[in-house]
């Protein structure tokens, strides 16, 4: 009998450390599920459930798209409105989980005014293995560029917008990045005319032959480079860039292309045939297309970009934006103008200011992560260590021009003294514009702009 008990004792310890362990465990989901409704809170958005940290109130639609939806914010720590995007499915393959962790990775590294601000990051899931649910909290803009394409702008307006996406631009191609796929609708901007670059989920390292696909970026604004499948460098973004301000002269997008293929014979009847010595640099097989194509002349900038696209009483300045779209709209990126002499060119060059320009790099980008390959899991829990190392106490005072209680440089106050002022007016492309005088502006770039001096 004694013996019987003995044998009896150890089985009877293990059930009990059994039924200890799982009251612990319960205690312990329990412990969390209580943190987690006292620091979250769920809202239908739309056909999207949010579940956000309380500090953010007052959930509103703004967007959506593949990647997922994005509310505007009040943010009640701060008082200022944010935008917060929750990924669509991130971890539902290895190509989009990939993608979220870099774009986390790159809005978490690069910190420029031209450049949308990471302000959080979270997840109300408990744990690794959980974590399916990846919230990212930006800045709030008031529009895309898509809508401003479609408003009446003066020079200082469009060149003041150009300057700021050169501006962010340099500042990704100083840290080794390529954007790969500025459009319209990747740039943001607020009434007193501050811009920022957003979507780096498809942005690349600098010089990396593992990016040379010709399927990057949307259609319309593709370098030729990049079309014919060539390797390509940092300046796709200045071809990009110089379709985006075509498209602000022009009203519609200047290379409407149906496929890529169309794309190609869109650019050259437009802008010509480029050089026998551009050709031989391609593949075998397109060389051959694109030689056996009709001999195209293309057209001079003059009758592309007339003087009545652009803003009347200063033809100065649109002979400025005339030359300099000339030389970004160039087939042959060895004879394209790169990011840091566009700068320098005198229809920008009025806003140039050393602080936005040569705003230093804090890191450049890792260049091995364009070329690791993992499982969903693995970057599921990469990207969960990123989440975790995130400290939004550094980044809820990144500077938010136009909200009225932010110093702005000295470049954004010479369009508006306050964001008001300047509220860009929306006017039908084809009405007669008026002459603009509504803007804030120094004598000095007032003078530079009419062309004065």
């Amino acid at each position: 009998m004694f013996l019987k008990c003995c044998d009896f004792f150890p089985l009877f310890l293990k059930t009990l450390d059994d039924v200890l362990l799982e009251k612990k465990t319960t205690y312990g989901q329990i412990e969390a599920e209580l943190f987690c409704e006292e620091m979250f809170y769920s809202v239908q958005v739309g056909d999207t459930v949010f579940v956000v940290l309380k500090r953010y109130q007052n959930l509103q639609p703004i967007g959506s798209g593949a990647q997922g939806m994005v509310c505007a914010a009040i943010d009640t720590l701060t008082g200022k409105k944010v935008a917060i995007k929750k990924l669509s499915r991130p971890f539902q393959n290895v190509t989009h989980a990939k993608r979220a962790y870099r774009e986390l990775v790159l809005m978490k590294m690069v910190n420029h005014k031209n450049i949308i601000g990471l302000l959080n990051v979270f997840t109300p899931d408990r744990n690794l293995q959980e974590f399916n649910d990846l919230y990212l909290v930006m800045e709030l803009m008031d529009a895309s560029l898509c809508q401003v394409i479609q408003m009446d702008l003066d020079h200082e307006r469009l060149s003041y917008l150009l300057y700021q996406m050169l501006c962010g631009v340099k500042h990704l191609h100083d840290a080794d990045i390529i954007h790969r796929d500025l459009k319209p609708s990747n740039i943001v901007v607020k009434s007193d005319c501050s811009l920022k670059i957003l979507d780096f989920g498809l942005a690349r390292t600098a010089g990396s032959a593992f990016m040379m696909t010709p399927y990057v970026v949307t259609r319309y604004y593709r370098a030729p480079e990049v079309i014919l499948g060539m390797g390509y460098s940092d300046n796709v973004d200045v071809w990009s860039i110089g379709c985006i301000l075509a498209e602000m002269i022009r009203g519609h997008v200047m290379f409407p292309g149906s496929d890529h293929i169309d794309q190609w014979n869109k650019v050259t009847e437009q802008l010509g045939t480029p050089s026998e010595s551009f050709l031989n640099q391609l593949q075998p097989s397109v060389r051959m297309y694109c030689t056996r194509r009709p001999r195209q002349p293309g057209y001079s900038c003059e009758t592309l970009f007339p003087d009545e696209l652009f803003p009347p009483g200063n033809k100065l300045k649109a002979a400025q934006c005339r030359d300099l779209l000339s030389k970004m709209l160039v087939i042959d990126p060895a004879k394209r103008i790169n990011v840091v002499d566009a700068m320098n060119h005198p229809y920008v060059n009025v806003w140039y200011d050393a602080s936005e320009v040569e705003c230093p790099v804090t890191k450049k980008y890792d260049h091995s992560i364009d070329a690791q390959e993992h499982t969903v899991e693995e970057w599921k829990k990469l990207i969960y260590q990123q989440v975790l190392s995130y400290d939004s106490s550094q980044h809820d005072t990144i500077p938010m021009e136009g909200n009225g209680d932010v110093t702005q440089s000295n470049s954004t106050s010479s369009i508006s003294s306050s964001g008001s002022e300047a509220n860009i007016k929306k006017q039908s492309k084809r009405k007669k514009r008026d002459t603009p005088g509504t803007s804030n502006i120094s004598a000095r770039i007032r003078q530079m702009i009419k062309g004065d001096d």
